[in-house]
């Protein structure tokens, strides 16, 4: 890169998946990088999200698939348990290898890393809070990700009695009762967690029906499996205070607004996350947030300062690692390399980790309502084959959203099953090129899978009732 006299030619505020990436591009492009994490390389997936999270999931897993083995011939024995010590010990030392890798990829690239806070004092000016250090940039990238979000003491009595999903990979031990406010993703996933790991699990969530946002046969599946995995959902509340009970098995007691009382030794507040931008210095360099903390940004990831810009979780875009990455590459191939591109946000497939998964891609049926007025609507509910000998009344949900008018495209896919993940993952693909239904019918089944219902399936559903 041309010597413009700064120090770095790029220095990227927080190494999460998005900043890492765009740091090693740019350097790999020639450019002289930095880049600075105030907690771990790694951010927020790798440490306390995505990967642990899924370690989690899997752990939990494990109880239910116990009792499908004895179906299936496997003597198991009935005081089988469960060591979540010895569990969480294997879950950090995996961490611990990730972010290991992360730091050898930066350094392997050229990147000169600082493991401590970093702030902008102005448009070309980055300080290290706890050794004050202060270099000149050409460009700068914020990607310093999110945070759980929780309300204040005045809003709620008690909060301090909570946890949030980063603490949650500090538990020492398993609880007995755990309390969880949210109805998200987030949310969603820990209550089956937890009920998953023979934890008395309740949910608490504000609105009717859980996971606001998805397409709504997809909110009535989960919320209808959370209550068959066991856990206690109440709807319409919200916590009003959390006291402290001395001497009792379970320390906390939440009231709720509905009147009700809930004893807990855990309560998680997985209520949603927000923009972490607070003391960054994004008012000194000119940076323009939005209401609730997000850097605003083009479709280039520019924000409001022409050599400032940000990607990931802190644009409060698409919240996911993989749009991060892509969003990281595509500035720095186009500021430093050859090649000029932007990340497409539309057809973005994505995942949520309750049990069963939940796979969706492209519109909701409300959504494409809206956008296109008439559509078609393809959709089953059935047992999966694996359930029949063990007498599991868990069922699979696939449904698919066709718009007639654009040579029956389809624009939607939702699916509520095992390794629904797996399965978006390659249906994410038909959706983004544009596949029509006929191409979906013209595609041969895999028999016997759960996943062939994507492809036979030849009925339209008609509701009952016109939607409105």
């Amino acid at each position: 890169m041309a010597d413009l006299g700064y120090d770095y030619d790029l220095f990227v505020i927080g190494a999460g998946s998005g900043g890492v990436r765009a740091a090693r591009i740019a350097a790999q492009a020639g450019a002289k990088v930095a880049i600075a994490e105030e907690y771990r390389v790694g951010g927020t997936c790798v440490i306390r999200g995505c990967v642990p999270k899924k370690f989690m999931v899997y752990a939990s897993d494990y109880g239910r698939k116990l009792d499908e083995a004895r179906a299936y011939g496997w003597d198991v024995p009935e005081d089988a348990s469960f060591d979540f010590p010895k569990f969480m010990s294997n879950l950090h030392a995996e961490v611990d290898r990730l972010s290991g890798i992360y730091l050898r990829n930066l350094s392997n690239a050229g990147v000169d890393v600082h493991e401590e806070r970093a702030e902008l004092v102005d448009a070309n000016t980055v300080v290290l809070k706890e050794t004050g250090k202060t270099f000149s940039v050409n460009k700068v990238l914020i990607a310093t990700g999110g945070e759980p979000w929780r309300p204040s003491a005045e809003e709620l009595p008690g909060v301090e009695h909570t946890i949030t999903s980063n603490e949650v990979f500090k538990l020492e031990a398993l609880p007995k009762h755990i309390v969880i406010a949210g109805g998200g993703y987030i949310a969603c996933e820990f209550a089956h967690i937890f009920a998953g790991l023979g934890v008395e699990t309740c949910l608490v969530y504000r609105g009717d029906t859980v996971l606001n946002g998805f397409d709504w046969d997809v909110r009535t599946a989960v919320h209808e499996g959370l209550k068959e995995a066991g856990v206690r959902v109440v709807t319409q509340a919200t916590f009003e205070r959390i006291d402290e009970v001395e001497g009792e098995t379970c320390p906390y007691e939440v009231k709720l607004s509905n009147g009700s009382t809930l004893n807990a030794d855990v309560v998680l507040m997985a209520v949603g996350r927000r923009p972490l931008t607070d003391g960054l210095g994004c008012d000194k360099a000119g940076v323009k947030l939005t209401g609730n903390g997000a850097v605003i940004v083009d479709d280039a990831s520019r924000t409001s300062v022409p050599n400032i810009f940000a990607v990931g979780d802190v644009t409060d875009r698409i919240a996911l690692t993989p749009v991060a990455i892509r969003e990281g590459h595509a500035f720095a191939d186009s500021i430093f390399g050859e090649r000029d591109w932007s990340f497409d946000h539309d057809d973005v497939a994505s995942a949520v980790f309750t049990q069963p998964e939940v796979g969706t891609v492209g519109l909701t049926e409300a959504q494409a309502r809206k956008k296109f007025g008439q559509v078609d609507i393809y959709k089953t509910r059935f047992r999966p084959m694996k359930n029949m000998l063990h007498g599991n009344s868990e069922r699979v949900l696939i449904k698919l959203v066709v718009n007639p008018a654009d040579d029956d495209r389809v624009v939607g896919v939702h699916i509520v099953s095992p390794d629904a993940g797996e399965m978006i993952q390659m249906v994410g693909i038909a959706v983004k090129m544009g596949a029509t239904k006929a191409q979906f019918d013209a595609t041969c089944a895999v028999h016997p899978t759960i996943a062939e219902e994507i492809v036979t399936l030849r009925q339209k559903w008609v509701p009952e009732t016109e939607p409105a």
